[in-house]
């Protein structure tokens, strides 16, 4: 089963939120730079993911912004 690249997003976003709030609760050292590591591994893992993804797309810069469309005239 090919785990989608989002979920790696997802995760690594949630877990560097939840270091913030360990952080700013003044949270046991040790809990906060294990976190700290695991979240700069999957920063790593991340990046690996979303750059080796197959992903395709028939967009071209022509096409500009979808959520704010210009009126290109040729």
């Amino acid at each position: 089963m090919k785990i989608p690249v989002m979920f790696y997003v997802a995760l690594t976003t949630f877990l560097l939120v939840l270091l913030t709030i360990m952080v700013s609760m003044n949270m046991v050292f040790t809990w906060v730079f294990y976190t700290m590591c695991l979240g700069q591994l999957m920063v790593v893992v991340m990046v690996f993911k979303v750059l080796r993804d197959k992903y395709t797309t028939d967009k071209t810069f022509e096409n500009f912004y979808e959520d704010k469309p210009i009126n290109y005239r040729k």
